[in-house]
């Protein structure tokens, strides 16, 4: 006989498979009917038998003398079209390009750029304080007894005569208080202008300062009125300007440090291997 014209060569449409029947649930119960009898009562043991063998002869008639089949039909398994993989170079993505993904800040500034920077701007802008005091005030220690008013309330409430004379504790207090504000500051700067646009100046001498000048009015027309009336506010905007001109200009101008993210993998993971010196 040709294998090509046998019928049971090809693939069958439908496949028979043992027809779907209750009686084994019923046999289940009946089993578990009788076992609970022994707990119960012996009429429950004997429902539970009836129903077993209930269940076990119609099972059997299901099988004997001819098994119930059914019919299930079959459908064509339909396979999907061979993945085909280009061979294309592998390269290797650069920060920042082609959408790679980059940590911000990709270079930080030291923080002893920073610090130059507080102290520069600092005493920058303890000149242009000085410069107010002399023109507008005709006293030195106008500015300075003012800025120590913040930790003195003595001189909170003193007049403009008291302000422009000299106090030792306020040149102290004043002179301390301006010196850790300014450093601070410019440790701020170096930490926040690099994860900023590239216009350090911009930022650090024009934005921060109107943001901070806002926030010490804001905060002193509440907390003390009347030291915010002594304060010539344009003054002050023209000294906090130029402190963060000179800071901003001193931390954009430091060498920047390159963040992990740049380093070569061998060297992020503390592996041990020859050039990685040369490449970090």
């Amino acid at each position: 006989m040709n294998p090509a014209h046998d019928g049971h060569s090809q693939a069958p449409d439908t496949i028979e498979l043992p027809a779907p029947t209750a009686w084994p649930m019923v046999v289940a119960l009946g089993i578990t009917l009788a076992f609970a009898g022994f707990v119960t009562h012996a009429a429950v043991s004997v429902v539970g038998v009836a129903l077993a063998l209930i269940g076990g002869v119609g099972w059997w008639r299901e099988v004997l003398p001819e098994q119930r089949v059914e019919q299930i039909s079959v459908r064509p398994i339909e396979l999907p079209p061979p993945v085909v993989v280009p061979s294309l170079p592998v390269g290797r993505a650069r920060l920042g390009e082609g959408g790679h993904r980059t940590r911000v800040p990709v270079e930080i500034q030291p923080y002893s750029a920073g610090v130059r920077g507080g102290a520069v701007g600092g005493i920058v802008m303890a000149g242009l304080a000085l410069v107010y005091g002399l023109i507008v005030q005709r006293s030195l220690w106008y500015p300075i007894n003012l800025l120590s008013a913040v930790a003195m309330p003595s001189l909170a409430q003193a007049t403009v005569d008291e302000l422009r004379a000299f106090s030792l504790p306020a040149f102290v207090i004043g002179t301390i208080v301006h010196a850790l504000v300014s450093v601070l500051v410019g440790l701020l700067y170096a930490v926040v202008l690099p994860m900023l646009p590239r216009r350090h100046m911009l930022w650090g001498g024009v934005a921060a300062p109107l943001l901070w000048t806002g926030l010490v009015w804001s905060v002193l027309g509440i907390v003390d009125p009347t030291l915010g009336a002594q304060v010539d506010w344009p003054w002050f905007v023209v000294s906090q300007i130029g402190f963060g001109l000179t800071a901003g200009f001193v931390v954009a101008r430091a060498r920047p440090l390159a963040t992990m993210q740049t380093w070569p993998l061998t060297v992020r993971a503390g592996v041990e291997a020859s050039g990685q010196e040369r490449d970090r």
